[in-house]
């Protein structure tokens, strides 16, 4: 009688490697939560990529209850990325610099996957691609979504494809360029909420999601201000003064425009 050996919880979060992934360089208290944190972040925003990757085909098949779907889980995601700086606002400014020196260049700045979410979200920049060597993965991965269509684009084609008078020159635009506003494409936004209630209810959502990184920008520069003040951030990026200038710029700059127009 075959006995087949029961896949244990370990043994499918491979928990094992998992957690043999948190590595000190110091000895001080808190560079485990420093480590743990981060980590976190970046699963969370595979996942992110992940849904991303789902709404932008549930887009393209003009499948609004999956888009949705899709909005509501990435929205929920955002709203732990911003509880989690509170865990990390837990550590003082002592506790950080006592092993800060250990993170040598590197940097936040550099996340991969963050860079990711915003290429997909349409905040494209051929400068990003510096951070990350010629021939390496991660910059290969960067420039084919450069050249693909961001959720934004793929969202203007889901509108079209609904009957939205969007203009030609918006669905054939260039996708490696950054998101532009465009009054054309307001006017037609303005058509939808004013005509198509469902539709309008994924703009809104869309809405959500551009706020939603915002706010963790926003939190995110705080908890920096309150951790290294003015210093200079690690890798040597400007700290606080570069998070700033990141703060107030939309992703989906015609959702807003027509706020005042509805």
């Amino acid at each position: 009688m075959s006995h087949e050996k029961s896949l244990t919880y370990s043994e499918y979060l491979s928990l094992d490697g998992l957690l043999a992934q948190q590595k000190p360089l110091s000895d001080e208290h808190d560079e485990l939560l420093f480590i743990i944190i981060h980590q976190v972040y970046e699963l969370w925003f595979k996942q992110c990529l992940h849904e991303l990757r789902q709404l932008r085909t549930a887009f393209e098949a003009g499948d609004t209850p999956k888009a949705l779907a899709a909005l509501k889980r990435v929205l929920t995601i955002l709203k732990t990325l911003v509880a989690q700086v509170d865990i990390l606002e837990t550590m003082t400014p002592l506790s950080f610099n006592a092993f800060r020196s250990r993170l040598q260049a590197s940097s936040g700045f550099q996340s991969f996957q963050f860079r990711a979410v915003e290429f997909m979200l349409g905040h494209k920049r051929a400068a990003a691609l510096d951070n990350y060597p010629p021939g390496s993965a991660e910059r290969a991965s960067l420039q084919q979504l450069m050249a693909e269509p961001s959720i934004y684009d793929s969202f203007l084609r889901y509108l079209a494809a609904g009957g939205a008078a969007i203009p030609a020159a918006a669905l054939q635009r260039d996708p490696a360029q950054a998101t532009q506003a465009d009054e054309a494409v307001q006017q037609a936004l303005l058509a939808v909420y004013r005509t198509q209630p469902f539709q309008a209810q994924v703009c809104e959502r869309l809405v959500d999601l551009d706020e939603g990184l915002q706010e963790w920008r926003y939190r995110h520069v705080k908890m920096v201000e309150r951790t290294i003040g003015a210093k200079p951030g690690s890798g040597g990026s400007a700290g606080a003064a570069y998070l700033r200038q990141t703060l107030f710029s939309p992703l989906f700059p015609d959702l807003w425009a027509i706020r005042a127009q509805l």
